[in-house]
């Protein structure tokens, strides 16, 4: 649910959820400010309350941001990989040389479009299919390198530096697909709003202002959204940097006639 929503429809609806349960907090607390006399005891439940939901946000936020920054190193690793490939297909032997070299410019281009697609829906799946379909090509340039040298080195080391990009795709896109499960991603929330209520009511009873209630309530909205935006690629705010990719493909130049 978070992870699909817009930006928009995020912070909505997180905000609403965090906000109602500080407002009924603060409701509850006014009606039983002189009806109860164990302030004390239900302060032990908020500070006890307060002190897990603190560690639960602190450890998604940290697993949020070690998810985005290894979706980074892969964006690198695949870059990497694709300059190396290109770089060998220029010591093929001709006809493979400028064919491998054509379809290699032809799967950089789908790496780009990948790149700045949302991993879920019809046009990521659409673009996983036709980057399938260029590895294809691409191996088939190859195999017509390695028949066309048995005793070559090149083809072998070209051949390598292929199964290299090959595992670095798929690693990219393993890293796009993992996010944190949503029955965490409830907990984060809905835990979050009940120790917030339990405050808001606490902090009403002993008759403080609401707006330490509020700042609080602020604060862990902020931390959820961030924790959220970190682990949705390509549609939020945070995004996975591409100009390593943009550069390659750059370096590579424009497509030849060969290939489709």
């Amino acid at each position: 649910m978070f992870f699909t929503l817009s930006t928009t429809w995020l912070v909505v609806v997180v905000t609403a959820i965090v906000g109602a349960t500080v407002a009924a907090g603060i409701v509850i607390g006014h009606l039983l400010r002189e009806r109860t006399h164990h302030r004390e005891s239900l302060g032990v439940v908020q500070a006890t309350l307060l002190g897990f939901v603190g560690l639960l946000l602190a450890f998604g936020l940290t697993q949020a941001v070690g998810r985005y920054d290894t979706r980074r190193n892969v964006v690198v690793d695949e870059a990497n990989a694709i300059s190396t490939s290109y770089l060998r297909a220029q010591l093929l032997a001709e006809p493979a040389r400028t064919a491998a070299i054509d379809w290699l410019r032809q799967y950089a281009d789908a790496a780009v479009v990948i790149a700045h697609l949302v991993p879920s829906g019809p046009r990521f799946e659409r673009a996983l299919d036709d980057i399938t379909t260029l590895e294809g090509e691409v191996w088939t340039t190859a195999e017509t390198a390695k028949r066309t040298d048995p005793a070559g080195v090149a083809p072998l080391l070209y051949i390598q530096a292929l199964n290299t990009m090959f595992n670095a795709r798929e690693s990219r896109e393993a890293s796009l697909r993992s996010r944190v499960p949503i029955t965490v991603a409830f907990l984060d929330v809905f835990g979050s709003a009940v120790a917030l209520a339990v405050l808001a009511l606490y902090l009403t009873m002993l008759g403080r202002s609401v707006t330490m209630s509020v700042l609080a309530g602020v604060m862990v909205v902020l931390i959820l959204l961030v924790s959220f935006d970190l682990d949705r690629p390509h549609r939020g705010i945070v995004n996975i940097p591409t100009s390593p990719l943009e550069h390659v493909r750059a370096q590579m130049g424009a497509p030849t006639s060969t290939g489709r």
